[in-house]
């Protein structure tokens, strides 16, 4: 876990480029090994971090 945390200090969170200046929706990050999610409104709340291939599944899937 604090490996993960580490790796998530140095990540550059994104938002989709439909949600324009809103504060509502999730921000995503990649690591070499994971993918984060977070609520936008929370920045240093808690984050749901995925191995990147299920993330890359669940984003197919949709």
């Amino acid at each position: 876990m604090c490996t993960i945390r580490g790796e998530l200090s140095r990540v550059s969170w994104r938002k989709s480029t439909y949600s324009d200046d809103q504060h509502d929706c999730v921000e995503v990050a990649d690591s070499e090994a994971v993918t984060a999610i977070r609520d936008s409104k929370r920045p240093s709340g808690p984050a749901l971090i995925l191995p990147r291939q299920a993330w890359a599944r669940f984003i197919r899937t949709l």
